[in-house]
Order: structure tokens, then C-alpha cells, then sequence
């Protein structure tokens, strides 16, 4: 007899980050969505200083990165769980709130860690189509079901730039029966200045089924310490820290996350620069035939050459000078190559490239 694993574990496909390496060649990465300045300088200094304390046990509540959370955003620490990235926070989600044969709504074109984490738990991803690379709120409804016990909404939503506005965000909860879990992946909302973006904090303390999801992976430039956070409820909370491990977030994430938290000068530096360089793009871009850049609010943007073909060659030849991109076949848009905003030299050397190729 041999070890057999659930079979909907086998079923899974491997979530596949975006490259990293081309050989042994020195590469510009600009396929993962990470800060373009860096860190935070005061989160760099103060995860140095913690290096005397990496032999302890990190706090297992993230006490005092839940309080500075609370303060900054007005809210009460208890109702905020932190995970090792927002990543480990959806399977906190899953794992609580689904089980074998329930279903979990997402977008055609949403984050791969949601269908992933569905069938984790034996839920099946139902994979609800977009409309103009846009999540499609009355399609969203169609699909609910008895079944149905959770809806990941990213905005702005990654892969695509698009974003659902408070409307249409109210459109959804309304419609949606108080017994499914609402979650609103809200990864990049440090990034947006739209008037009408959603407030996922508010519509947390107004509708019992919404958690609302957040990183530091991102403006903080915090990625590989993985490490974000999310606001519920506070039954939700109480039950997320049932599933939780005990020590699940590391020490050195939880400082460093406080600081950045703190670290102003760099979060605005960062949102200026990349609100900056979207509009640069986006007036490059529109200057070519042969791409078509997708409407964006957050540091990325998604890049259609008009056919698999023209992609893959786009693609060679940035690979050719160095340059990664993200390749989209995967979330089924081969045609399609997703940017995520550089440095200024690195941006004007991938437009250089694009422009030629």
C-alpha cells in the first residue's frame, strides 16, 4: 500500500511565480509587483537591530503591529489578524469558512492563490467570467449558489489594473446572502487615488461578511519577509485565530512591519513615483500600434501585443536585454505580458525595448 494524498490536493496547480533568472546573466525583474525604490529605510534599520533577539519566539498575536494598525487606520486591534503574507490570511480564510464540496467565487482573471486555496480545503473554485478584463458584478451574483461560502473580489485587481468603484462594491454585498464571506483583496490600495475607490474599512464595519485584506508586500516593499494583515469582524477574527498557528508571523517581519507603518516619507516617495510613471506609460504606450496597455491604478501594467505570437516575441526580446517580465498564459491571456513599474532607468530602458521590438 502507498501514501495517497486527498485527491483535491491533487487536482491543485501550482502556483507559478513570475521569473527571477535568466541564466547567470544580470537581470532587471520587473515581474513581480515589488516597490520600485526598495524597502523602507527605517524597516531595513530596524530589522537590523532585531538580529539580538532572532533566537525567541516572535509574538504569536502580533501585539503591537496590530495596535499600530489599529491607530493608523482607527479601528480596534482585535478585530485585525496578521499572517505570513495575505497569502497565509485566504487560506486562513478557506480553511474556516469552506470545506469539501462548497463553493469559492472568483474572477476569470483574479489572483491564482484564490482557486489554489479553495481547493486546499476540497471547495470547488468557481471561475466567474469578466467583462472587458473587468470583474463582473451582476455574473458574480448569477453565480452564488446554497453552495457558495466565499467571494474573493481583488481591486485593483492583478493580473488586469481594473478596479470595481464603492458602487458596484455595494452592488455586490447587497446582493449577496449575509451567510457568504465577502472578501475584498485590497493588496494594492496604497497605490490609488481614484475618489471613488472602495473604503473596505468602512464596509468591514458596516456588513458582519466583508474582511478586508492587506500586505506589506507591496508600497512597503516588505515581499520577502511575508507578512500582511486583515480587518473583520470581530467573530471572523476570533475564528481566524483559531486556525492560525501560534507563532506564525516571524519576529523580524513584525518590527520591520511596525516601522515601515510609521515611515512616511518613504510611502509617499513611492506613490509618488509610480503615480508618476503610470502616467508616463500610459502617454508612451498610446504612442504605439503594436501594444495596447490596459487601463491601470496600481504599479503595475498589463501589456497586450495583440496575439501569443507578437507576445512571445516581445518577450524574447526583452529577455534578450535583460528584462523579465510576468507571461500571462497562465491566467489565460497569452497575448499579454504584465509590467510592473521600475526604477526611472529601468522604466525608460523597457519603453527603449518595447518601442523597437
Amino acid at each position: 500500500m502507498k501514501l495517497t494524498a486527498h485527491p483535491h490536493i491533487l487536482e491543485i496547480d501550482n502556483y507559478v511565480p513570475g521569473k527571477a533568472k535568466i541564466g547567470s546573466k544580470k537581470v532587471v525583474k520587473l515581474s513581480s509587483n515589488e516597490n520600485a525604490l526598495g524597502s523602507s529605510p527605517k524597516a531595513i534599520a530596524t530589522y537590523q537591530d532585531h538580529n539580538s533577539e532572532v533566537m525567541r519566539y516572535a509574538d504569536g498575536a502580533c501585539t503591537a503591529l496590530r495596535e499600530g494598525l489599529a491607530a493608523k487606520n482607527s479601528i480596534a486591534a482585535k478585530q485585525i489578524v496578521c499572517g505570513a503574507g495575505s497569502d497565509e490570511i485566504l487560506a486562513f480564510l478557506t480553511s474556516a469558512f469552506a470545506g469539501i464540496n462548497d463553493e469559492v467565487i472568483y474572477s476569470e482573471f483574479g489572483f491564482l492563490m484564490y482557486p489554489i486555496s479553495a481547493k486546499r480545503v476540497g471547495a470547488k473554485a468557481i471561475k466567474v467570467k469578466e467583462k472587458n478584463l473587468k470583474t463582473d458584478i451582476d455574473a458574480i451574483l448569477a453565480a452564488i449558489t446554497p453552495k457558495t461560502k466565499i467571494i474573493f473580489i481583488a481591486n485593483p485587481n492583478n493580473p488586469t489594473g481594473s478596479y470595481l468603484n464603492t458602487d458596484e462594491i455595494r452592488k455586490l454585498i447587497n446582493g449577496t446572502p449575509k451567510n457568504v464571506l465577502i472578501v475584498l483583496d485590497h493588496a494594492y490600495e496604497e497605490f490609488v487615488d481614484e475618489p471613488n475607490y472602495p473604503n473596505a474599512i468602512a464596509l468591514v464595519n458596516e456588513f458582519e461578511n466583508v474582511v478586508a485584506t492587506r500586505t506589506f508586500s507591496k508600497i512597503y516593499g516588505l515581499a520577502s519577509l511575508r507578512i500582511g494583515w486583515c480587518y473583520s469582524s470581530e467573530y471572523v477574527a476570533e475564528v481566524l485565530n483559531k486556525v492560525r498557528g501560534p507563532f506564525n508571523v516571524g519576529g523580524p517581519a513584525q518590527v520591520a512591519a511596525l516601522a515601515a507603518l510609521h515611515d512616511d516619507e518613504f510611502f509617499a516617495a513611492s506613490k509618488a513615483h509610480n503615480k508618476k510613471w503610470l502616467k508616463i506609460f500610459f502617454q508612451e504606450f498610446a504612442k504605439l500600434d503594436h501594444v495596447k496597455a490596459h487601463p491601470s491604478i496600481a504599479n503595475f501594467i498589463l501589456l497586450d501585443f495583440g496575439s501569443a505570437e507578437s507576445c512571445q516575441k516581445a518577450n524574447l526580446k526583452l529577455l534578450e536585454n535583460g528584462f523579465i517580465l510576468r507571461e500571462m498564459a497562465g491566467y489565460g491571456l497569452p497575448n499579454c505580458l504584465r509590467l510592473t513599474i521600475g526604477t526611472e532607468e529601468e522604466n525608460l530602458q523597457v519603453l527603449e525595448i518595447l518601442k523597437a521590438a
